[in-house]
């Protein structure tokens, strides 16, 4: 078993309050009988001090998620018993996946996908994708919604085979607010549904920026999306585990149609592109649970034929 599978499988433990520390003392009657049973061989001594460290990893590893919110809290948090639902239904996906970059530690907790999913998304009839990722500080410096620079930071799907600039929260009218606890900024991303995608890797990236450009990522001649080698900043790179056989070509086509740009500029790298092409209107609403952010493309933008090159 690797360790992601493994922390996996440990956070997805029903943990009580005291269990770090029931665990903990646990941990030394079982070790002081063992020392005692054995005289304190050597060889004995190297097996408690083994059976121990692994039960301390198993310890570590349940606090870092007793101390986090799960998916369905951050709902709930944000007022939206709905969505909080989905996320403890057999459809959410736990990910529960870290990455340390820079002084952060960023974290995708998980994600759920479907139609009337949340009470807050006026196009609830549509298939949408939910998503939370959880930012935090290395050293355990609280992070704080006044004084972090949010907007700063970007948290996008990204689809292998299709350039970053072309599918990206911009182009799927993403919303996504946020909320501080207890020093953890934690995102709540609400876009339109990646399960379309289904039969291509499917990435959520997250980075210090504002729209994917070839500054910050590079798509190989296979498809497969990376940050760029001089990219400089935090940066972290999921691929979500989604069922295949959700994927919808028919509905991938109509959302290239509907963009008003050629599938080349979806599908193909060209020396002389440009970042993006088109312009976006930004929209904050500030709640009671965090700013909500909502970019979309300028209304009434003609986009069809816009030459590229």
């Amino acid at each position: 078993m690797n360790w992601n599978d493994y922390k996996k499988a440990v956070d997805a433990l029903p943990l009580s309050d005291d269990f770090q520390e029931r665990t903990q003392e646990l941990v030394r009657r079982q070790a002081q009988k063992e020392k005692e049973r054995i005289a304190m061989k050597k060889k004995g001594f190297v097996r408690v001090m083994a059976a121990a460290a692994a039960v301390a990893l198993f310890t570590v590893s349940a606090y870092a998620a007793s101390r986090w919110l799960s998916p369905s809290q951050v709902a709930q948090m944000h007022g939206d018993p709905t969505l909080a639902r989905a996320f403890e239904s057999g459809d959410a996906i736990k990910v529960n996946q870290s990455v340390e970059t820079e002084n952060f530690c960023v974290t995708l907790a998980g994600l759920v996908s479907g139609e009337n999913l949340s009470r807050w998304n006026s196009q609830a009839d549509k298939a949408h994708t939910y998503a939370v990722m959880i930012l935090e500080s290395l050293d355990q410096s609280p992070l704080e919604r006044d004084n972090f620079p949010l907007d700063e930071y970007t948290f996008t799907p990204l689809v292998a085979g299709y350039t970053p600039w072309s599918v990206n929260n911009w182009t799927l009218h993403a919303g996504v607010s946020n909320m501080e606890q207890d020093g953890i900024i934690y995102y709540l991303l609400d876009v339109q549904s990646i399960e379309m995608f289904a039969d291509h890797t499917v990435y959520l990236a997250f980075y210090q920026g504002t729209v994917p450009s070839r500054d910050t990522f590079t798509m190989a001649e296979d498809g497969t999306i990376s940050f760029a080698e001089d990219f400089e900043g935090p940066h972290a790179l999921f691929t979500l585990p989604l069922d295949q056989s959700k994927a919808d070509p028919a509905a991938v086509e109509r959302f290239i149609e509907e963009s008003g740009f050629d599938k080349e500029w979806f599908t193909t790298v060209q020396p002389d592109e440009p970042d993006d092409g088109m312009e976006y209107d930004v929209q904050e609403t500030e709640t009671e649970d965090g700013i909500h952010i909502e970019i979309l493309p300028k209304s009434g933008e003609e986009t069809s034929g816009k030459e590229l090159n």
